[in-house]
């Protein structure tokens, strides 16, 4: 039941008030300028209380407050800490400045989609508006499930648009490019590395993490079971998909096996471990292999800096990250032919969709991958 009804101000100005009772039963009030803003509201609140959505402006909390509590029970349920960081960084970067004032019982799906749409105008890339707006709805979810919210209108804002400066396709190195980096490997290490990661296509935490114990010569496969965060922390995957078992190629288990041989021991018992053993660091990767190996290959981009004497020179610097590779890996297995549903499963993508969101454009040929392995290998170090 609701009704509408004038009311005269103290100050002599008139307002419209809807008197209604919500979902719970209880009796409630809201003003208004206008009688024709009461109206509108009224039938939206009619409809919300009949269907059990009706949410209450005076008891919503913000956005921002819903994150904090989001963010606590993240941290209960004993998410990675590296998670935690990159959760509480889209808060604050992303969605405080934004929509932190708003309460939750303002957040309509035309709401959700204009915070989407000045994400992208803001010059944030797809994927970066993408992983905000998930964060997002699991804010309202958490928030939802404590009876704070009662509907979570954050699927409802709609995909992401693709910005008008963003890139379509990722950055890889070319064979060219792949092969020199090969040829100027001058150890068992950064041949071993750079060969698993580009033929295996890992991401540099599952590198990292990998184990002796997850290279099967006699199946001819690599397990891929933990990842390890950039504290050095053990981990899954990123997600359960991320849990799979990749094809070693005959060229590539030669290699491993002479690693082997001089790999630096240690409790763990990793493929890629510094000097003692232990867990490397992404940084030391980088810095201290896979850009020197860049270098020498002359796989490079060149900048403007100075020598010492302040004179102007340009300046050699890696061309790509460690991650490159896992694209390439990718690329490499579209052009054998490998299907879409394969790809993803060797990537360890959680969906189809996060497959062909980054390589759609590369899917022009469909074929199986029995011989896919090998032929990569050869065709790189042939």
């Amino acid at each position: 039941m609701a009704s509408i009804r004038k009311r005269t101000l103290p100050s002599g100005k008139t307002a419209w008030l809807v008197d209604y009772v919500d979902q719970a039963g209880k009796r409630r009030a809201k003003q208004f300028a206008t009688k024709r803003e009461a109206d509108s509201w009224m039938v939206t609140a009619r409809a919300e209380v009949r269907d059990g959505i009706h949410s209450v402006d005076r008891e919503s909390i913000t956005v921002e407050k819903a994150g904090d509590l989001w963010i606590e029970r993240c941290e209960a349920d004993g998410l990675e800490r590296t998670t935690l960081n990159a959760y509480r960084e889209h808060l604050k970067l992303h969605i405080v400045p934004r929509i932190g004032a708003t309460k939750l019982s303002r957040l309509t799906a035309p709401a959700v989609a204009a915070f989407r749409d000045q994400l992208v105008e803001d010059g944030r890339s797809t994927s970066m508006v993408r992983r905000v707006m998930v964060n997002l709805g699991a804010i309202v979810a958490n928030a939802q499930r404590s009876g704070l919210v009662a509907i979570n209108n954050v699927r409802a804002g709609g995909r992401a648009k693709r910005g008008k400066r963003e890139k379509t396709k990722v950055e890889m190195p070319t064979k060219a490019e792949l092969k020199a980096m090969l040829t100027a490997a001058k150890s068992g290490r950064e041949n071993a590395l750079v060969m698993t990661a580009l033929l295996c296509g890992l991401r540099g935490s599952e590198l990292r993490g990998l184990q002796w114990d997850d290279v099967d010569f006699k199946q001819m496969q690599l397990s891929i079971r933990r990842r390890v965060d950039r504290y050095g922390v053990f981990g899954l995957p990123k997600s359960e998909a991320g849990i799979r078992d990749i094809p070693l190629s005959g060229a590539l288990a030669l290699v491993l096996k002479e690693w082997k041989l001089a790999c630096p021991k240690g409790e763990l018992g990793l493929v890629f471990p510094n000097g003692a053993g232990n867990v490397e660091s992404h940084n030391n990767l980088l810095n201290r292999l896979f850009g020197p190996l860049q270098i020498r290959a002359k796989v490079v981009t060149m900048r403007d800096g100075e020598d010492a004497k302040g004179n102007p020179i340009k300046i050699a610097e890696p061309k790509f990250g460690l991650h490159a590779l896992r694209h390439a890996a990718a690329a490499l297995w579209i052009e054998q032919g490998l299907n879409a549903k394969r790809v993803m499963t060797l990537m360890g993508h959680a969906s189809i969709e996060q497959t062909f969101d980054v390589y759609g454009y590369l899917f022009e040929a469909r074929g199986e991958d029995a011989t896919a392995m090998d032929s990569i290998a050869s065709s790189l170090l042939s």
